[in-house]
């Protein structure tokens, strides 16, 4: 008997419950599963690879637009010379050392055997397993393996107000899937999660349950969610690689960075293929290198390159041509610079998100709630009267928690502060800080309280904190 789409779901959903959870760790750059790699040194691996090509190829390539019909057939999905040993040897003839495959964009078709849902590559005229071709032609060319997977899937209603969990249960499911049949994968980069214009949050679908499940099954394999235009340059949030999107105005800084990143940036004017690309001129190769690769290299981030194939499912000659001179103008120099050591991804719920704020006395219309609105963008500034500052977030309810995280507006000004907590009625010392970043992380025994508050000793300037985050992160895993 066949089964309907959401009782496929749920079954998948109950064996990846029987299969998994392994809670990740969280403390700093010690971070590693029983059989993973150090953190820090996954992360550095992947600043040493240096320079990928991102591919996108996905039902929009048919239909020349970047965002799919969701209703699309998967009769217009027919690459009828696809080559991905083509792919291969034209990111090689760049130096270039891994590949990227779009497996779902964001109206959610599949171009994997996944047994999820029909909306896939087997009920094409294709009828072949695209990421099977694509993992096979890559390690067969010596270069390591990455692959792109979108949270938000217009096809399947994963949008915001319509999530339920056969919607979480598709995503542990596919993500199973990726991360089982198709041997080892350096990174997996998530899009859609966490954005202005997908508006998925990481309580709608559970971002560290999802980041659990994926270091259950490739320790090694790290997770980068495309989210740098909300979050502080100065942390890892929800990601183990900060990344950068030029195309939506997302820039790193070259002259301060200090975290492991990447920066994409498509050889074209857009992602997937258009019909005006052959003749149209790409990016300059030249400008590529010389603006990009090498300052981005020097920065500790990782330079991706998009090059979209055609409809035959082959790469244009422009591009080839645009990538061999790349090649001839650059070489790759073996490991870049150490990393500075940095604190662990934050990757757990954030406890004081929306609850109830306290404080004294605030600058003009900043007042305390904005302390704790997910909004980074705005702050609760002290006033410039008060000597003695405090900012308070209720929990409603005795909660469990071992990190708090302060992100304080554009630069620091907190010099020395203590963080307490209340319980059975009397306010306990967690510690005294003196961290002087503009991201304070604090990561401690677990306590549980009903309020926590930071109390201000010594500032340059009047107190602003963007984010007062509250985080109870798991710490079974051994280390």
């Amino acid at each position: 008997m066949r089964h309907t789409r959401t009782t496929r779901y749920f079954l998948l959903f109950v064996l990846i419950c029987t299969t998994m959870l392994r809670p990740v760790a969280a403390s700093a750059q010690a971070t590693k599963s029983k059989t993973g790699q150090n953190l820090a040194t996954l992360q550095q691996g992947f600043v040493d690879l240096r320079f990928g090509m991102f591919i996108h190829f996905n039902i929009p390539t048919f239909m020349d637009q970047d965002w799919a019909d969701p209703e699309a057939s998967p009769a217009i999905f027919n690459p009828t010379k696809l080559d991905c040993d083509q792919w291969a040897k034209a990111a090689k003839s760049a130096n270039m050392t891994y590949g990227c495959l779009t497996t779902k964009h964001h109206s959610g078709f599949s171009i994997w055997d996944t047994k999820t849902t029909d909306y896939n590559v087997m009920n094409s005229p294709y009828k072949k397993d695209v990421v099977r071709e694509y993992v096979n032609a890559f390690r067969a060319n010596g270069l390591k393996v990455m692959l792109y997977y979108s949270i938000l899937d217009t096809h399947h209603k994963l949008r915001p107000g319509h999530i339920t969990p056969q919607h979480i249960a598709m995503v542990k499911a596919q993500l199973t899937e990726l991360l089982t049949n198709y041997g080892e994968i350096t990174a997996l980069i998530i899009d859609g999660w966490d954005a202005p214009w997908s508006r998925i949050s990481y309580d709608d679908i559970p971002f560290e349950e999802v980041y659990s499940l994926i270091k259950s099954l490739q320790p090694n394999c790290l997770v980068m969610d495309l989210n740098a235009a909300k979050y502080p340059a100065e942390a890892l949030y929800y990601t183990d690689i900060k990344s950068y999107e030029q195309g939506a105005g997302q820039h790193i800084s070259k002259e301060s960075n200090k975290l492991p990143a990447l920066s994409c940036l498509p050889i074209n004017d857009a992602w997937f293929w258009k019909t005006s690309f052959p003749t149209s001129p790409v990016k300059d190769p030249a400008k590529l290198v010389n603006d990009n690769l090498v300052p981005f290299n020097n920065a500790y981030c990782n330079f991706i390159l998009n090059i979209a194939p055609n409809r035959q499912g082959l790469i244009d000659d422009n591009a080839l041509a645009a990538l061999k001179q790349i090649g001839q103008s650059w070489k790759h120099q073996g490991p870049t610079a150490k990393l500075p050591a940095a604190e662990a991804p934050i990757i757990s719920h954030n406890l004081a998100k929306f609850q109830p704020t306290n404080a004294s006395w605030s600058d003009d219309m900043w007042i305390m709630d904005f302390g704790n609105d997910d909004d980074f963008g705005k702050s609760w500034i002290s006033n410039p009267t008060v000597k003695q500052p405090w900012y308070e977030i209720t929990l409603k309810g005795d909660k469990a928690f071992n990190m708090i995280v302060i992100a304080e507006s554009r630069r620091p000004r907190i010099k020395k502060y203590r963080l307490e907590y209340y319980q059975n009625g009397v306010w306990k010392p967690i510690l005294t800080g003196e961290n002087t970043g503009r991201i304070k992380v604090h990561r401690f025994n677990r306590v549980y309280g009903e309020r926590v508050r930071i109390l201000i000793d010594g500032f340059d300037a009047p107190p602003q904190i963007a984010e007062f985050g509250v985080f109870n992160e798991r710490t079974e895993m051994a280390q």
